[in-house]
């Protein structure tokens, strides 16, 4: 999710667990190859194997919309040691679809399978090639168009995020979709849209056909419910975080960004994560309304002080 999971928050979330997968925010692609630096800026944990510390995969995700340079700079991507790569078609921001990204090439599955086609054949066939859709652009209509285009050019797995790009983030997702997808092509489908709880994850099983989801607002929302569908997968008697366990690990993201981006945007992807975990903790509601106009380190200390008589980093893994 740009804006928000970015290596900090990677590392803290894995180390949480019921994560199988990370992937980064995207890699915008333009005519020009990009230098390493900027891989590395993306997916630090390049140096760890493409791991975070905890050892959860990463893969690097690229979004563009021309077939040539994304395949120089998917090549590129694999020599420096990218491990997997994962093609965006799916981001709905208006800034990227006005500049030929995301959601907006799903107008075209010509153009969706030239761009897999193009990075397929140019990376290793040991290096994993994944994409992710909506299920439309204007409507739904061309959802296994695109689907099929991204099959037949060669990705080894798709994820299916269940509304189109008009359809935005508002309920419902339309899961069933995804199964008709699951139905035809023979890669391994990955259900995404609208999980926020366990039941929704047993919804979403039982319409999608998928065992296996892709999931960012709900666990930002809830960052254990990948242990919590684990342990109602495995019938073993599971705790959730609670609130001081949860602001703990947002205050730690706090504490891990300070030095990772300018100070005049000290504690803004705090303040993005709170908007989402207010929807599972009222307490953050309460936060959120207090630190939203803090912008100095000693304003946001003094603010996450005063909901904890101490609080204490999370252990580090």
């Amino acid at each position: 999710m740009e804006g928000i999971v970015d290596h900090p928050l990677r590392e803290l979330m894995s180390a949480v667990g019921g994560i199988d997968t990370c992937v980064t925010e995207f890699v915008r692609v333009t005519s020009t190859p990009l230098p390493p630096k900027v891989f590395y800026r993306y997916c630090p944990e390049i140096e760890n194997q493409c791991r975070t510390q905890v050892g959860v995969p990463v893969r690097i995700q690229l979004l563009g919309g021309n077939p040539i340079p994304m395949a120089l700079n998917a090549s590129k991507l694999a020599r420096y040691g990218g491990r997997a790569i994962d093609l965006n078609f799916g981001c709905p921001a208006k800034m990227v679809n006005n500049n030929d990204g995301g959601a907006s090439l799903l107008r075209d599955p010509e153009r969706v399978f030239q761009i897999v086609r193009a990075v397929r054949q140019a990376t290793p066939a040991n290096v994993p090639v994944s994409a992710k859709i909506r299920l439309g652009f204007e409507d739904r209509s061309a959802y296994l168009d695109n689907a099929q285009a991204i099959f037949e050019a060669g990705a080894n797995e798709l994820t299916v995020h269940a509304r189109s790009k008009v359809d935005g983030y508002k309920p419902p997702a339309y899961w069933d979709y995804i199964g008709r997808i699951n139905e035809q092509i023979p890669i391994p489908v990955i259900a995404n849209g609208e999980i926020w709880t366990v039941d929704d994850y047993f919804q979403c099983r039982d319409q999608s056909s998928c065992e296996d989801v892709m999931i960012g607002r709900g666990l930002l929302a809830c960052p254990d419910l990948g242990l919590q569908i684990k342990a109602a997968l495995s019938g073993e008697h599971y705790q959730a975080m609670n609130w001081p366990q949860a602001c703990r690990l947002l205050y730690q993201f706090y504490l891990d960004t300070k030095s990772v981006y300018p100070s005049k945007y000290l504690g803004n992807r705090v303040k993005s994560w709170l908007v989402y975990l207010r929807r599972h903790y009222p307490e953050a509601g309460q936060l959120f309304d207090v630190i939203k106009r803090k912008r100095t380190e000693q304003d946001i200390d003094a603010t996450f002080e005063a909901f904890f008589d101490v609080v204490k980093p999370i252990a580090r893994v």
